[in-house]
């Protein structure tokens, strides 16, 4: 690593015109949070186009992309083979309202991808998809309060947004305006990889939860995995109590392998959530487990749910492509590899700097922790300098590297990441990492 890559002025005359434009537009010019980068400060680049790895910016910039639209752009950004079947589904009409031969075939892919999953419905998002689970799970239990842990994010809906109180057994309380308080009274939220937390919630209320909620490697604060017996815990504890474990795999599933997470852990959920990759990059979401389950749902069952945009023919498309593109024999043995040589050169680069940073990975979603001591849960992760890591951010851009926009999110590798890319990365890390050493002295 003997030079430097070429650097630039990550914010440009159009970028910040039209951001100002889609401020007067837009509340806070985005339409979701983190795209503001209020926890870098400044703002953001606006985007013109993707290929592969890389992102383009209005002002004529490219960046290795380390985003992939949080997580879907496995195979890369604007594969050919998706590209095409969405302008091929695209030709026919773009949707129906009424069943397709997709759908089919995408749910037999879902299905003998992951064991736990018989039957499957499709949904448009990963909030619609937990939204689904949570409200299945409460219909076959007759239950109505459950438990989700701290940092873990699972969509937007009104039971999730919702912080701990003072103790393990503290009901929650409302973390956006607009939840309602009795609502958010259901919802119990523990310490992530605290199982003794759980057992104790279950020994007090075990009769009324319907369902723990889980992130299996949490990318919501960080990529932050479970520790050893966690899951196989609250698996033993939910069976126990007659409640549903939920495995949240919108970000894992298709990612860390073909089984997900519950593949690469052993561990068999009641209920899995899904998105982002099943749709190639398209809006979807899914939610599907045991026939015995997944027959309560309407309109075999009773537990109501519905979508006109479910299902549609593009999104299906999109992900048939891309599962197809995943049975590529060595497919995640080489992203294995391209996130063991951007975690192994991070470190590396970080001692060799004298500069504090965990960097934790679980197969091709990473996190650059600038802390002391590896995150474990919340309370560790809110350990980490965040200010560094902002640095760090710009620092990155300004080298045409584009790393998550906040400390507290996941960074994702594709397929379309090669070994060069990954070296070009490492080269504007030693750049970056290198200027605080300058600062400390």
């Amino acid at each position: 690593m003997s030079s430097s890559p070429v650097r630039c002025m990550p914010i440009g005359p159009r970028s910040k015109a039209l951001f100002e434009e889609a401020a007067r537009l837009l509340p806070g010019g985005v339409n979701s949070p983190v795209r503001a980068f209020k926890a870098v400060g400044g703002q953001p680049v606006m985007i013109e186009q993707a290929h592969g790895c890389r992102l383009d910016d209005v002002d004529g910039h490219s960046y290795i992309d380390y985003i992939g639209s949080w997580g879907p752009m496995i195979v890369g950004h604007a594969h050919p083979a998706v590209v095409k079947a969405i302008q091929e589904a695209a030709s026919l009409g773009v949707s129906y309202g009424a069943p397709t031969q997709w759908e089919t075939m995408l749910a037999r892919m879902v299905v003998e991808a992951i064991p736990s999953i018989e039957l499957v419905r499709f949904v448009n998002s990963g909030t619609e998809a937990t939204m689904s689970a949570i409200r299945l799970a409460r219909g076959v239990t007759r239950r109505d309060r459950i438990i989700k842990f701290e940092g873990c994010y699972h969509g937007h809906a009104d039971s999730l947004l919702v912080k701990a109180g003072s103790g393990a057994m503290t009901f929650g309380v409302p973390d956006s305006l607009g939840v309602p308080s009795d609502l958010a009274r259901l919802t119990i939220t523990l310490p992530y990889n605290d199982a003794d937390a759980v057992r104790e919630s279950f020994r007090s209320v075990g009769t009324e939860i319907a369902c723990v909620i889980v992130e299996p490697v949490v990318g919501n604060m960080g990529v932050v995995p479970p520790k050893p017996g966690f899951l196989a815990a609250l698996r033993e504890i939910t069976a126990a109590h007659g409640s549903l474990l939920i495995f949240d795999e919108v970000m894992t599933g298709f990612r860390l392998g073909k089984g997900g997470a519950q593949a690469l852990y052993g561990i068999q959920p009641d209920l899995t959530c899904l998105g982002k990759i099943i749709g190639g990059g398209l809006p979807v979401g899914a939610y599907g487990g045991p026939k015995k389950i997944m027959e309560q749902v309407a309109p075999l069952g009773s537990v109501y749910q519905a979508g006109t945009l479910s299902g549609n023919p593009l999104a299906m498309r999109a992900g048939i492509e891309t599962l197809r593109l995943l049975d590529e024999p060595g497919f995640y043995e080489r992203l294995e590899a391209k996130g063991e040589q951007l975690e192994t050169g991070l470190r590396e680069l970080a001692a060799k700097e004298g500069v504090a940073l965990q960097c934790q990975r679980v197969g091709s979603m990473c996190t650059a922790f600038f802390a002391e001591h590896p995150v474990i849960d919340y309370q560790t992760a809110r350990t980490a300098d965040t200010d560094r890591y902002a640095a760090f951010f710009w620092a990155m851009l300004e080298r045409g590297v584009y790393f998550p926009p906040s400390q507290f999110e996941a960074a994702f590798l594709s397929d379309a990441h090669a070994a060069a890319d990954i070296e070009t990365t490492l080269l504007a890390a030693q750049d970056a990492l290198a200027t605080f050493r300058h600062r400390q002295h």
